[in-house]
């Protein structure tokens, strides 16, 4: 299995979809599971009821997902929050897509599909990322930047940051 971490924006389930072409195995994204589990966007849920509660849905998730899924797997963002998530991590091999602010303003922009950047994005993604980088990077295997680069590109130095060969 790989699992991909990062921020909102920075190319989870594209890059997780060539990974997994380019791996010859399935593919999994948590966001997707908690939607079709929910019925209804995560951007609802966090309005109706609140970030406590999706990050619950989201925990059930990811933990089912690593239990089931043998391919790559795309995290949510702030899926690393949860530490008994950070400890199923250790052991996985994990990516962490990182990306700085200027690119992720470029790639979210206002999106108001993203709660947790509906008011200032800059400001709060900066926050956003003081507050999980070290996170991230703790359950990481590997960094791979995003700035600049196809997913293409971004693909390939994930398989080469993890030593795996295609399918």
């Amino acid at each position: 299995m790989v699992v991909l971490v990062g921020p909102m924006g920075v190319g989870k389930s594209t890059v997780g979809q060539l990974l997994a072409e380019r791996l010859g195995v399935g593919y999994r994204d948590t966001d997707e599971d908690i939607v079709a589990a929910e019925g209804r966007a995560i951007a609802d849920i966090f309005v109706e009821e609140g970030e406590p509660a999706f990050r619950a849905i989201e925990k059930w998730a990811v933990h089912t997902a690593l239990a089931g899924h043998e391919g790559v797997l795309a995290l949510g963002g702030g899926a690393i929050l949860d530490a008994d998530t950070r400890a199923l991590l250790a052991g996985q091999r994990v990516v962490y897509l990182s990306m700085d602010v200027e690119e992720a303003v470029k790639r979210t922009g206002l999106n108001t599909a993203r709660p947790l950047l509906a008011l200032n994005p800059r400001k709060q993604w900066r926050e956003l990322m003081e507050a999980r980088r070290h996170l991230y990077e703790e359950v990481a295997t590997a960094v791979v930047p995003t700035d600049g680069r196809t997913p293409e590109e971004v693909t390939q130095a994930a398989l080469d940051a993890l030593e795996l060969k295609e399918a």
